[in-house]
């Protein structure tokens, strides 16, 4: 199931004269000043890019949007009706929130106010955007946002309803964004490479979104090879019988308790001429169902569970980014694939399992699943080579508790996990580093197997710790490792805000990818 797509363009034409549905123009919240023709503001300022169409208002359109509503605040969008005095038939307002001192808005803000703009405009076909961009070395980090966020705004999951919604309008088809130089090489590349990435989240979205007797392991496993493998990556997809034969104990443990057996996808990128000679490893949690097993969770909000395969979309998503962008350095990419369900053959609390890596691990909560499937990916990662590994999974409610629903924890090697803070940075999907106490990991002694799954004296306490603890037992000490955790990051059960629809967020897609490219520039 595809959602419907939105294509993107770059134009240099003067707004006031686009043959458009809309054109977005930005504003700012500010008390006092001149607006962008130098005539007083009151408490709005217009952004730049909307001069021409300030000037066909006469000068009167801050005035004409301030009785609408109109606050400027980040997000808000405010339409006006432009009555032929420019080609487009509406003006849309968006809040850009206060004046930046000596520079544009931050991308995050462009992000998120082409997202609102795009999403709010549904029914419109052809939409132009006339957002405020500099005209320095920042111009290609504002352009990617506005793009990405239009993109991403404007998703809409196919969904599966039965009857025509008479109400229910069409995404916006076309997004022209206007630019100084619609030729410029730069930008060019800009708006190909946020196509790009966009396409993949809108990918990564559909899955998590898709419900879950209609994706489970097998099923999961397969719309990922396949499209990968017309995405030109090397595919290996592991049944529950070469999973068995393999020693992936974790993995069929956990999927042991459902009829539809695990699987371990494996996808790999080589770049031309080999790249810069580093490897670096992804590894997503793709539990495409998860009750708790025999520790089962709370009914209420359990629908939600279908979600917690969002790492692995995450994953398999960034791959084909990947296989688009070409960086220079070998990627590889790890998707252990188990439904978690409670059965006759379910595994249960005090079980042994031995795990791929040899290690032998207790089992004290069947709902601590995630990290069984995992260990196991990490470990095979390791054991493949890896100069760099990423994992990310929806994996603790202790995230959530400690860092929300936007934030990501971050744990593993110190440099790594600040690098991971940067490109959230950078992409608009923040995480923050946390420790991994040595007191979390000397409650996790077993006193029959190696290590048991979770602190048991600490019970929640350091909840988001202990998956990270206890997943810094299947690195192996020459690999750089960074696990970030999006509980909350990786599903938004809310109002649409932004560039965030209802439903699956694609968290942490663009992350991975600006990683990736990072260690191909940087090492």
């Amino acid at each position: 199931m595809t959602s419907p797509s939105t294509t993107l363009s770059l134009v240099d034409t003067d707004p006031a004269e686009l043959a458009v549905d809309a054109i977005v123009i930005g504003v700012h919240s500010q008390t006092g000043g001149q607006d962008a023709t130098g005539g007083p503001a009151g408490n709005l300022l217009l952004a730049s890019g909307a001069e021409s169409i300030a000037a066909a208002f006469d000068g009167k359109l801050t005035e004409t949007l301030a009785l609408l509503g109109a606050t400027g605040g980040p997000g808000e969008v405010i339409k006006l009706a432009t009555l032929g005095t420019v080609t487009a038939p509406l003006v849309v307002a968006v809040g850009l929130g206060p004046e930046p001192t000596g520079a544009a808005p931050a991308p995050e803000t462009l992000r998120r106010a082409a997202g609102a703009t795009v999403r709010a405009l549904a029914g419109a076909p052809r939409v132009a955007l006339a957002l405020p961009l500099p005209d320095d070395a920042d111009a290609p980090a504002a352009l990617r946002a506005v793009a990405e966020g239009a993109l991403l705004g404007g998703y809409r999951f196919a969904g599966y309803k039965t009857k025509p919604q008479p109400a229910r309008r069409e995404p916006v088809a076309e997004v022209l964004v206007a630019v100084p130089d619609a030729g410029d090489a730069t930008a060019q590349a800009e708006i190909t490479r946020a196509q790009t990435v966009a396409d993949a989240v809108r990918l990564s979205r559909d899955w998590v979104n898709t419900a879950p007797n209609e994706l489970r392991p097998p099923s999961f496993a397969d719309a990922v090879a396949s499209a990968a493998r017309d995405a030109g990556l090397g595919v290996e997809v592991l049944d529950e019988a070469a999973l068995k034969a393999g020693g992936y104990g974790g993995i069929l443990a956990v999927g042991q308790g459902s009829e539809a057996p695990p699987r371990l996808v494996k996808l790999t990128y080589t770049p031309a001429g080999g790249g810069s000679g580093k490897r670096v490893a992804l590894v997503g949690k793709g539990i495409t169902f998860d009750t708790g097993g025999i520790s089962i969770k709370p009914a209420q909000g359990m629908w939600e569970m279908k979600s917690d395969m969002a790492g692995a979309a995450a994953v398999g998503a960034a791959m084909l980014a990947i296989a688009a962008l070409k960086p220079s350095v070998a990627v590889t990419g790890y998707l252990p694939m188990a439904e978690n369900m409670p059965s006759g053959t379910s595994y249960r609390p005090g079980d042994v399992i031995t795990m791929y890596s040899g290690k032998k691990v207790e089992v004290l909560n069947t709902d601590a699943e995630g990290r069984m499937i995992l260990a196991d990916g990490i470990a095979r990662a390791c054991e493949d080579g890896a100069d760099y590994l990423f994992e990310t999974s929806t994996l603790t409610g202790g995230q959530v508790i400690a860092l929300g629903k936007r934030i990501a924890g971050v744990m593993g090697t110190p440099e790594l996990c600040e690098r991971v803070k940067a490109a959230g940075e950078a992409t608009g999907e923040p995480a923050w580093p946390m420790p991994l106490p040595d007191d979390v990991r000397k409650g996790m002694d077993s006193d029959v197997a190696d290590i048991s799954q979770v602190n048991a004296g600490m019970d929640r306490a350091g909840h988001m710790l202990q998956g990270g603890v206890f997943l810094r037992e299947f690195v192996t000490d020459e690999v750089a490792w960074a696990h970030i955790d999006i509980a909350g990051p990786g599903y938004h059960s809310g109002e649409a805000t932004g560039y965030w629809t209802k439903g699956g967020t694609g968290v942490p897609v663009r992350t991975l990818v600006h990683l990736v490219e990072d260690v191909a520039a940087n090492g």
